[in-house]
């Protein structure tokens, strides 16, 4: 089968997704119905360039993490994530590694929370999708520190959420415990087994935790300030749902009505990651 057919499926599944469905502004006239290139490669995160040579065939062997995120780019069913990981020439994940598979219904869910700040991560932390609210809310991540227990020990330390000293131990507790649970049931994911193995031997804090069992609920319900930069301190209630089966978590930043922290919130997303300037 090799990368030609890899690149007509993307092409014919790209076309198919209109911009609507993607969660995008339909953005004028259009020559086709479906998604352009450069908004496939955008909601990929992938550069423009390699869409268009997996597409026409001079780009061999995508790796696995470029084709789970086509996938959910392309917002495919399960059946249809298969098909693309065995058009690709690989192996899709067994049940033993960590889901990255969005369903269609969480993606439906999402675009109906467009006022939102809302972002989904896998069973590890790792950041798999974040709305433009989100994005504006919490600002871009990239490479590790889309995880957010590799950001949290072993990243630059810069954050807008505001922790005291103990909540932020309680994090850390609440992290460690978590992604030891999600090890134990995630046995054969080899990026999770080197995500510990990384964090045991470079953070003495993770590894005094990990060594020591540490135990925890998975976070519950919290109210989180976050310093912005534009429009100052906002107080939001987080909430974190787990998909049933995947153990997909969907994050959600909500302010209480008729507040200032509603207000600025409001603002936010009509400034999405725009830069005041005076």
């Amino acid at each position: 089968m090799g990368t030609t057919e890899f690149g007509q499926t993307v092409r014919r599944w790209r076309e198919r997704v209109s911009p609507e469905a993607a969660g995008l502004p339909a953005g004028g006239r259009r020559r086709a119905a479906g998604l352009r290139r450069e908004e496939l490669a955008m909601l990929a995160g992938i550069s423009v360039d390699y869409v268009t040579r997996l597409e026409q065939g001079r780009a061999i062997h995508p790796s696995g993490q470029v084709v789970e995120a086509l996938g959910r780019a392309l917002r495919v069913s399960g059946a249809e994530r298969e098909h693309l990981f065995h058009v690709a020439g690989l192996v899709p994940p067994g049940q033993g590694t960590v889901p990255a598979h969005i369903t269609p219904g969480v993606h439906r869910m999402l675009d109906r929370l467009t006022g939102t700040p809302v972002a989904v991560a896998d069973a590890a932390w790792t950041l798999l999708l974040a709305n433009p609210l989100y994005t504006a809310l919490m600002g871009e991540w990239h490479g590790k520190e889309r995880n957010a227990v590799w950001r949290n020990f072993l990243g630059s330390g810069t954050t807008r959420a505001r922790y005291t000293p103990q909540s932020r131990r309680e994090l850390e507790v609440t992290q460690v415990a978590d992604l030891r649970a999600t090890a134990l049931r995630y046995p054969s994911d080899q990026p999770l087994r080197r995500l510990i193995a990384e964090l045991r031997a470079n953070s003495e804090r993770f590894a005094e935790l990990w060594d020591a069992g540490a135990m925890g609920q998975p976070e519950a319900p919290s109210h989180k300030t976050i310093d912005h930069p534009q429009v100052g301190t906002v107080t939001l209630d987080c909430d974190v749902l787990t998909v049933t089966g995947s153990g997909l978590r969907v994050v959600m930043y909500t302010a209480q009505p008729d507040t200032q922290d509603a207000e600025r919130l409001a603002l936010l997303s009509v400034l999405g990651t725009q830069t005041l300037v005076g």
